[in-house]
């Protein structure tokens, strides 16, 4: 086709390139591009452009023909699936990850077919069910100490009355005459270049694979019913806005005898009156007297689990900060809690009687200070 480039300019290789550079500029190439990796908006397109030049490229038949034809030679004798089909992306990208970020699943590049198909060829088999994430709002002492809450979560389960199968208790479902249970329908065209194949999904079965005759009644054929589940989900200890927790198989139903999403819970701390937060710490301000201040003092200052006697040592500075151990938060991951963090705020007096005025002047001159103003008092 005229519109595409150049499968060698994609990859960036020379038409004489060795198998092993092809493979090698498709590794690079793909680790750069892959949606799961890159976010940008063209960043599945590009995946899709360079997955094609290479699996053309990396079969010698392909290659024979894209080399003697061009595009015509590719794209009048083999349909998108043939382009993909016997290439083993899943070594070629082993090390992305945990299945090569969607490569494998069923072996023969899954994952391929799934960004160019919509994930079509999942119809054939079990497909697990999608992940619920359920948004909470704990109170900042819930979230120190833990607590078990009860959720009611909507989400879609099993039906129990045809078990999750669509068809009516009594009766089953028959295979697609059409498509043969594969949910998918080929069709051939002989050309000067050779046969074009082009597949796409059943329009009898809708690409199921499948028919119900008898649906049932309850789900109406979709194997799944709508339903709120009640479910006790522990908070843990030191949580913080933005913790999740995953809650193994209670998401969304599987189809086709898949298995159950997970429920996360992400968890946001609601402020408190007294106390904020930083890491395991919190912090709290104190307000005292300037007589406590100056000649120091014991006083009671409220911790998360009640009330703690803490000393004020003389000539204590306004904004001077104590500390009381092990009153913060517990650590999520090690043993051990943060502590309380109590800043001094000295109260200066806005009035003052005759007396108070007469004691602070004796105070200023017995500590050398000029009072200019007797009026500055009052």
């Amino acid at each position: 086709m005229a519109t595409k480039r150049d499968y060698y300019e994609i990859l960036g290789v020379d038409k004489k390139a060795s198998p092993d550079d092809i493979k090698s500029a498709y590794r690079k190439l793909a680790m750069q591009y892959h949606p799961d990796r890159n976010k940008a908006p063209d960043a599945e397109e590009k995946f899709k452009e360079i997955s094609e030049a290479y699996a053309v490229l990396s079969d010698q038949n392909k290659r024979q023909q894209y080399d003697q034809f061009g595009h015509a030679g590719i794209d009048m004798r083999y349909s998108q699936e043939d382009i993909f089909r016997g290439v083993d992306f899943e070594d070629i990208l082993r090390d992305f990850g945990a299945g090569g970020f969607g490569f494998g699943r069923g072996g023969g590049g899954g994952g391929i077919f799934d960004i160019f198909f919509g994930g079509e060829r999942r119809r054939e088999g079990p497909r697990r069910g999608s992940d619920i994430l359920y948004e909470l709002a704990v109170n900042f002492e819930d979230a120190a100490f833990g607590k078990t809450i009860d959720l009611e979560i909507p989400r879609t389960e099993k039906c129990d009355v045809c078990n999750g199968s669509g068809a009516k208790p009594g009766t089953s479902s028959r295979t697609c005459p059409t498509c043969r249970g594969t949910g998918q329908v080929s069709r051939t065209q002989n050309t000067p270049f050779g046969r074009f194949m082009t597949t796409s999904t059943c329009g009898t079965c809708r690409g199921n694979g499948q028919i119900i005759d008898s649906p049932c009644t309850n789900c109406h054929g979709s194997g799944t019913v709508q339903r709120r589940r009640k479910l006790e989900v522990k908070i843990p200890a030191g949580v913080d806005t933005g913790s999740r927790l995953r809650v193994a198989g209670e998401g969304e139903a599987g189809e086709k005898g898949g298995p159950p999403g997970d429920l996360y819970v992400q968890i946001y701390v609601k402020p408190h009156t007294i106390f904020t937060r930083h890491e395991n710490d919190i912090i709290m301000e104190k307000n005292i007297s300037f007589t406590q201040a100056a000649l120091g003092d014991e006083i009671i200052v409220p911790t998360l689990d009640g009330k703690a006697k803490m000393k004020i040592p003389p000539g204590t500075q306004n904004g001077e900060i104590f500390r009381l151990r092990g009153k913060g938060f517990p650590s999520l991951h090690i043993s051990g809690k943060g502590d309380e963090l109590v800043r001094i705020k000295v109260e200066v007096p806005t009035k003052l009687n005759d007396r108070q005025k007469q004691l602070l002047r004796e105070f200023a001159e017995a500590s050398g200070e000029k009072v200019k103003s007797r009026g500055f008092f009052g």
